[in-house]
Formats: C-alpha cells, structure tokens, sequence
C-alpha cells in the first residue's frame, strides 16, 4: 500500500476487501446515471447540497455517485472521509468539521472544500467486506438526529443493491427483461415518492415549532419505511 502518511486508513483486512471490490471495479466511472439519480434524492432527503456514493479503491476513491460535487470525481483515499466510512460497522458523523477535524485523512482537503458536517454509512458486500459509503455532507456544521441517522443507514441498504444489480449488468450477468423492467419500475416509482417528501420538506414553512417538528418525524419515518421496503423488493428480486 503506497499510503505511508495515513496508516491507519489501511485495515487489517485490505488485501480481503480490494478482492472483495473487484467485481465492482467495473463501476469505477464517475458519476454514473442511476447511482446519480439516487444521491440527488438523497441530498433532498437530508436538505445538504452534497450526497455522494463512493468506492474506496486501493489508492484513491471514486465517486460512482455525485451529487454537488462535480470538481471532485476522483480523490486521492487519504483525502476523503469515506476512507474513514468503511473502517467503521455503524454511521460515522463528523458534526462540525472546523472544530473538530478528522484525524484520519488529510484535514486541509475539507477546509480547502469547505466542508462542515459529513454523515456517511459503509456499504458492504454480502459477506460483510466493505466497498465505498453512502454519505451527505454539508457547508456548515449540523446536528444529525436519531431519525436521520437511521434513514441513512435503510438508503445505504439501497445504494448496496443498486451497485449488485450495475455490477450485474456490466460484468454480463444479465437479468431477465422481465424482471429488469419490474425493479427500474420500482425504482423509479420509490425514488418519486422519496422525491415528494423532500420537496414537501422544502415547501413547509410552519410556524409553530412543536408542528413542524412533529411533522419533520413524519417524514422522516415514511422515508425509512419506503427506503425498507425497497430494500426488501430489491433484495428478493436479486435472490430470484
């Protein structure tokens, strides 16, 4: 491993995990539609202006997923905080990135970009070997509450099915055209319902804190469950 400046980026596990990652390698192209259709929900979800799902390779990290970063397709792994995401089996959280910097990478790169608050959850293999991360990122420094915390953690399921089902495709494990037109149909019609909430997100303007609260953990909840649902259609569909 060339990355002799942040050491502890590097797992035990490495020479596993990039094994592990080579069936996605195919994937490796930034920036692709249907990974970049899914982060812009995403980033409307959680109100940032970032949303990114990225594979951690050997020495850098790409993107494959980007939404509010187009300058940064592909990054060197000690510059990104998604190298941080996969060492980690729950959400990793960094609230306010000024004052409290990660350690583990390069902490000029997020002052330089102006980043104050990454949120980003491992997506894995099945056998568990970690892959890249699902997070979303901020300009200013933010709270991520319990209910956020856990919708990141069903839509981070999603975002593991839809790299199984690219990896599928493009390495020629063809699905069936039946069952291709049943999961885009599923897809899209989720990713339009996730979309209404987030722009009802963006429409409300209550006044009285108590309702807006209450209706914030609405949404919140009906985006869970409609990111659980899907996942398990999606799942069911990749065991068929």
């Amino acid at each position: 491993m060339k990355n002799t400046l942040y050491p502890d980026l590097i797992p035990s596990y490495e020479h596993e995990r990039l094994a592990a990652l080579k069936p996605y390698q195919v994937l490796g192209t930034p920036g692709q539609g249907p990974f970049n259709e899914f982060v812009s929900v995403v980033a409307k979800l959680f109100d940032v202006p970032i949303a990114l799902i990225s594979l951690v390779r050997e020495d850098d990290v790409v993107f494959v997923g980007n939404e509010g970063m187009p300058e940064a397709s592909i990054v060197p792994r000690e510059d990104s905080m998604c190298s941080v995401a996969i060492l980690n089996d729950g959400l990793t959280v960094f609230e306010d990135i000024p004052a409290q910097p990660c350690t583990l990478v390069n902490p000029y790169v997020a002052q330089d970009m102006r980043l104050g608050f990454y949120a980003g959850q491992a997506l894995r293999t099945p056998n568990g070997q970690a892959l890249g991360s699902l997070c979303v990122i901020d300009r200013r420094p933010r709270r991520l509450s319990p209910a956020e915390g856990e919708l990141l953690t069903q839509l981070a399921l999603v975002a593991q099915d839809l790299l199984a089902l690219q990896a599928a495709n493009a390495t020629g494990t063809a699905l069936t055209p039946a069952l291709q037109v049943r999961l885009d149909g599923l897809l899209q019609q989720s990713l339009t319902r996730l979309h209404t909430l987030a722009e009802l997100n963006a429409m409300d303007h209550a006044p009285d804190a108590t309702d807006a609260e209450r209706y914030t953990a609405s949404r919140l909840d009906e985006a869970t469950y409609l990111a659980q649902t899907l996942h398990r259609e999606l799942q069911a569909a990749l065991v068929a």
